[in-house]
């Protein structure tokens, strides 16, 4: 049963405009960030009513994503008569669900605490999550390489497995970065006790608005390590699927267009705070380039 007729799951005709506008709006929204500083969550968040609470907007925004890539790999193959998917399809739809499993759910839970979300920023989210899973699953499921023979010719077995290492080195570095960016948070949350243990006050107040310069790992050379490495994580999976594969190259494009002005001001954020000098010469996110 379709929870949209035609659209999720899409008919072709459909799926092809979908892929369309991933492909040449998306990019053209995320750029918009060169000229908007104001981002309304993290760093330069701000008190609003349409503030939805981080945790709540966080999940609520990201889950959408692999729910709809399942959604549409169990019910598209039968609408088209496929009864067996090959295990490539299966195993791409299953890297997209661990990377969302632990954005969606894990992420959220394990922050020490997380800025509130403009109700702007999580709509746009959310679209834009709807949007990539319904032309990554539809793809998979239906649109794209559904024989084993159509694997041989689109990614051949040594292809297929490099992607999948450039995958998890990506995740894994993705993840490590992320755990030093919790971790200046737990520590100020251990001072913030210590100090109110030898004051006498009780209760422990939620670290809000803490920043450090991270220094562990690639952090020692550039500011924001988790984001190329979640894009060498979806280059990987770029590569698994195979050149032609669309959705795919135009999610990693879409990354790219969003988070690197992200970055870039980002940078700027870190040197008006801190001083040019504690920044030194890190890079914002591309070693060499950026």
């Amino acid at each position: 049963m379709a929870i949209v007729q035609d659209w999720l799951p899409p008919t072709r005709e459909n799926y092809e405009t979908l892929v369309f506008i991933w492909q040449f709006l998306y990019p053209i929204l995320g750029s918009m960030q060169w000229v908007i500083k104001w981002y309304g969550m993290g760093k330069t968040s701000v008190r609003s009513p349409l503030n939805i609470p981080g945790r709540i907007a966080w999940m609520t925004m990201e889950a959408p994503g692999f729910l709809t890539l399942v959604y549409i790999m169990n019910t598209l193959p039968q609408q088209h008569g496929i009864h067996d998917l090959p295990w490539q399809n299966r195993v791409l739809g299953g890297l997209f669900v661990i990377h969302y499993l632990n954005r969606a759910i894990l992420f959220p839970l394990m922050q020490p605490s997380m800025a509130p979300i403009h109700v702007a920023v999580w709509a746009m989210a959310v679209g834009f999550q709807l949007c990539n899973a319904t032309c990554l699953g539809s793809w998979l499921s239906a649109y794209g390489v559904v024989t084993e023979a159509g694997w041989t010719a689109q990614s051949p077995l040594p292809q297929f497995a490099f992607g999948l290492a450039l995958f998890y080195v990506g995740l894994a570095g993705n993840w490590f970065h992320d755990e030093e960016l919790r971790e200046i948070r737990r520590k100020e949350q251990r001072r913030q006790d210590r100090l109110r243990a030898e004051s006498g006050a009780g209760g422990a107040p939620a670290v809000e608005k803490h920043y450090e310069i991270p220094q562990a790992g690639l952090f020692k050379y550039m500011l924001y390590p988790h984001y190329l490495l979640e894009w060498i994580e979806w280059l990987g999976f770029w590569v698994a699927a195979g050149w032609s594969c669309t959705p795919a190259r135009a999610f990693l494009v879409n990354e790219m267009t969003a988070m690197l002005p992200r970055a870039v001001n980002g940078k700027k954020w870190y040197v008006d705070k801190f001083g040019p000098e504690k920044i030194n010469k890190k890079w914002a996110v591309i070693p060499g380039v950026w």
